[in-house]
């Protein structure tokens, strides 16, 4: 796994947030401010742009390319999130061989990053609603000897699941924590664009592997 990975993974992720603008958008409306996947997308396209020096390095180092590249780019609470989440994962990344139970712990890191950033965890009605999850399967299945393709199918599952559940969450962070009850009922746009992005990375891996 090198740069060129990196960059099939941000591809994926942005073809599918493309494909799923106004669902997000609609999402972000009804409980938030309405710019989160426009902030998305704006880091997206950004990534799009350093292609060259993203595949041209290591696994780890393309991973930091990309997250000052986010930082620099998106504006709103995504963008530190965003950046904490592939920093995260580049620092985790030094000296590792990457193999199933490596990406397990790097992907870990990056959403420990994440949390640490946010001050936030599982129950809040957030992106941390996936990706706790996901990391938290992604280490049980690593810890099992499952295989790579077993992972690639069974961590969208999860990240589905998760998604689904934060419409009865009561949202305590951002400004959805704002309407308090009336913030149920409704998909976070955070987890839903953090669902399709685990979703997209994972089938585009298995198709090329």
């Amino acid at each position: 796994m090198n740069g060129e990975t990196v960059m099939t993974c941000i591809d994926a992720a942005h073809a599918a947030l493309v494909a799923n603008t106004d669902e997000i958008a609609q999402l972000d409306q009804q409980i938030g401010d309405g710019d989160h996947i426009f902030n998305l997308l704006r880091g997206m396209e950004a990534l799009v742009t350093a292609r060259v020096q993203i595949e041209a390095a290591a696994f780890g180092p393309a991973l930091d390319l990309a997250a000052m590249k986010i930082l620099s780019t998106v504006g709103g609470s995504s963008g530190p999130l965003f950046f904490s989440l592939l920093n995260g994962m580049g620092k985790a990344s030094a000296n590792e061989t990457l193999d199933i139970g490596a990406l397990a712990r790097i992907f870990a890191a990056g959403v420990d990053a994440v949390g640490q950033r946010g001050k936030t965890g599982e129950g809040s009605k957030t992106m941390m609603d996936v990706l706790i999850p996901v990391a938290r399967r992604f280490e049980e299945l690593a810890a099992a000897g499952a295989s790579a393709g077993d992972v690639l199918a069974a961590l969208p599952r999860t990240a589905e699941t998760s998604m689904l559940a934060t419409r009865d969450m009561l949202a305590t962070k951002g400004r959805a924590s704002f309407l308090g009850e009336r913030s149920r009922g409704h998909i976070d746009p955070g987890a839903r664009s953090s669902q399709l992005m685990i979703a997209a990375v994972c089938a585009r891996l298995a198709q090329s592997s």
